[in-house]
């Protein structure tokens, strides 16, 4: 039963008050019986030798009270307890030589094989994560991704591990995945975007990496090795050292922006642009200008080709 009246159980109580706070049998439906056997049981009715009678609800609702704080706080002290309680476990779990775990030295890769034992590896290492994640993420976003990862991204980021995340530029064109980042980034995210191609990876408090296993990426392979960690943080440090902050992308360019990029990266001149759009040439450079600033680039040359890589 729960702690409040369903709708059937609201509606027969009503009766009963329209009716003068009383029900009598020869009211009732066959149908109606479990619900008067829950308001009863609730304290709504009370039998008696002509029917049932209505009670006041306030009684009621002052003992669900009562007894939904006295859960409500059963169930804090067990949320106090529960780290300790469970103390000596994760001592015995960490204690053990996993062959894909932080600090311990496996040189074989181990390799998961599903998108669910992937999830999994990677939710426990976040879960035994104390210090640092470094997160590449080469295409688009899934947002239905960010979304079931958003609470445990800020559960690591409130305890205190530092985030930094790598995207390209064509994660930021969708406004719902924009405002995931943007909820990472309050809680103290550091994301940058790099307009580049690079490789996916996920390094956890660089002591084990998680990189794909198949060109698909519908495998997945946990290292450990420290050579190849070195590798793989070194090559996140270049693209890092290399990327813009992602607040200079969180806002979607103006339309005239976007329609100046399309027609440099069809190869038009910056003034054969301004002539096509009627616009003035200084104008049309401080749209450029945005431009590079969003892409990382100095020249109209690498900016058209960036663009051009973009193109539908």
């Amino acid at each position: 039963m729960t702690d409040e009246p369903g709708p059937a159980e609201r509606a027969l109580y009503l009766a009963a008050v329209r009716g003068g706070g009383r029900l009598r049998p020869e009211e009732l439906a066959p149908a109606d019986r479990p619900t008067v056997a829950a308001l009863v049981a609730r304290g709504l009715l009370t039998p008696t030798a002509t029917g049932y009678t209505a009670t006041n609800p306030r009684a009621l609702g002052d003992r669900l009270g009562v007894e939904l704080r006295t859960r409500a706080t059963r169930l804090l002290l067990n949320a106090e307890r529960l780290p300790h309680t469970l103390g000596p476990l994760t001592h015995a779990y960490e204690a053990v030589r996993r062959p894909d775990g932080p600090g311990r030295f496996g040189p074989q890769p181990v390799q998961f094989d599903t998108e669910i034992d992937i999830r999994h590896r990677v939710f426990e290492l976040i879960s035994e994560c104390t210090k640092e994640v470094l997160v590449a993420q080469p295409g688009p976003r899934p947002l239905e991704g960010l979304e079931t990862a958003l609470a445990q991204d800020l559960s690591l980021l409130r305890r205190g591990c530092s985030m930094r995340i790598l995207y390209q530029p064509v994660t930021l064109t969708d406004r719902a995945i924009r405002h995931q980042i943007d909820l990472r980034a309050r809680y103290g995210a550091q994301v940058r975007v790099l307009a580049e191609p690079y490789e996916q990876v996920l390094v956890f408090d660089r002591a084990v990496a998680v990189v794909p296993a198949a060109e698909d990426r519908s495998r997945a392979a946990v290292i450990s090795d420290p050579a190849a960690l070195t590798f793989l943080i070194g090559a996140f440090e270049r693209d890092w050292a290399r990327a813009t902050p992602a607040d200079r992308h969180l806002d979607s360019p103006h339309p005239t922006t976007v329609r100046i990029g399309r027609l440099l990266a069809r190869g038009l001149t910056q003034r054969a642009v301004a002539t096509r759009l009627g616009l003035s040439e200084r104008t049309v450079a401080a749209h450029l200008a945005r431009l590079r600033e969003v892409h990382g680039v100095e020249t109209l040359f690498q900016l058209g080709w960036q663009m051009r890589g973009e193109q539908p």
